[in-house]
C-alpha cells in the first residue's frame, strides 16, 4: 500500500504502535493557542493540558494521571531550513518506576515529539505491517520517522533509545532523574545532527511537533510545564510553528 504522510493526525498512529494503558476519559479543557490543539489517543485516558504560569512565566501545564495524550501542531519545515532548536521545560512529578528504555514502563514527565516525512518505499517489511495496522486503527499512516526528546526518570542524558516496537521511533534523553525542586530548564539542540545520530541518515521535512506527558504504563502521575519552543534557521531567525509566549 502506498503511503502519503499527512500531518493532521500523524503522531497518533506512532503512539498506537508503541502501546499504552486503557480506560479512556475525556478532558475537554485545553490551551487555546493558534495552530496547537489537544489530541487524545484511542483507548487511553487523556492527560490534561491547560494554560498556566510557573515562576512568572506562561506555559502549557501538563498533568498526567494514568494517562497519555498529545498537545500538537502541524509543521512544514524543509530540512535545509533547520538550525538550532530551543525549548524550556519545568519538570515536577515523575512517573514512579518509569524509563523510556523499557517498553513496559515507557512513561516520561516531558517529551517533545517531532515527526518527519520520508520515502515510505524504504520501510522494512515489519514496519510496513505495523504502519498498515496503525493506519487501520487511526485512519492515518504514521510519519516516516519520529524523533523524541525526553526527560527520563532513570536513563542518562544523551542516551539514544530505539523503540523495540518500531525502529522508526527513536528517543534522545535530554535530562534525567527526580527534580527535588521544580525549576525551569532550557535546552538547545541541533535537530539535524540529532536526527543523523539517532537514525544514521539525513532528515526529511519536519511535518509535526507535539508535547506529551504520560504516566499510563506505570499507572502513576506526572507533571510538567512546556514553555517557549523555537525552531530557528541558520541565521537564528525563528521559523513558522514556533511557540512564543
Amino acid at each position: 500500500m502506498p503511503y502519503r504522510f499527512r500531518p493532521c493526525l500523524l503522531l497518533v498512529p506512532v503512539l498506537l504502535m508503541l502501546g499504552c494503558a486503557q480506560t479512556p476519559e475525556r478532558q475537554p479543557q485545553e490551551p487555546v493557542l493558534e495552530g496547537w490543539s489537544a489530541r487524545e489517543l484511542p483507548g487511553k485516558r487523556a492527560t490534561r493540558y491547560s494554560l498556566a504560569r510557573r515562576e512568572g512565566r506562561a506555559c502549557v501545564h501538563a498533568q498526567a494521571d494514568q494517562s497519555a495524550s498529545l498537545w500538537r501542531r502541524r509543521l512544514q519545515l524543509d530540512p535545509q531550513q533547520l538550525g538550532p532548536l530551543e525549548f524550556d521545560w519545568w519538570i515536577a512529578g515523575q512517573p514512579g518506576g518509569a524509563t523510556v528504555t523499557d517498553p513496559e514502563t515507557d512513561d516520561a514527565s516531558a517529551r517533545l515529539v517531532l515527526a518527519f516525512d520520508g520515502d515510505a518505499s524504504r520501510l522494512s517489511a515489519r514496519n510496513r505491517m505495523m504502519f498498515e495496522l496503525a493506519h487501520t486503527l487511526s485512519g492515518e499512516a504514521p510519519p516516516f520517522a519520529t524523533l523524541m526528546y525526553v526527560w527520563d526518570a532513570q536513563a542518562a542524558p544523551e542516551t539514544v533509545v530505539i523503540s523495540r516496537r518500531s525502529d522508526r521511533v527513536r528517543k534522545i534523553v535530554v535530562g534525567s532523574g527526580p527534580s527535588a525542586k521544580p525549576r525551569w530548564q532550557r535546552f538547545k539542540r541541533d535537530v539535524a545532527a540529532d536526527y543523523r545520530r539517532a537514525f544514521g541518515e539525513l532528515p526529511g521535512p519536519l511535518i509535526g511537533a507535539a508535547f506529551m506527558t504520560d504516566a499510563d504504563n506505570t499507572r502513576s502521575r506526572a507533571e510538567a510545564c512546556y514553555g517557549t519552543l523555537v525552531f530557528r534557521d541558520g541565521e537564528q531567525r525563528s521559523l513558522p510553528g514556533s511557540l512564543l509566549f
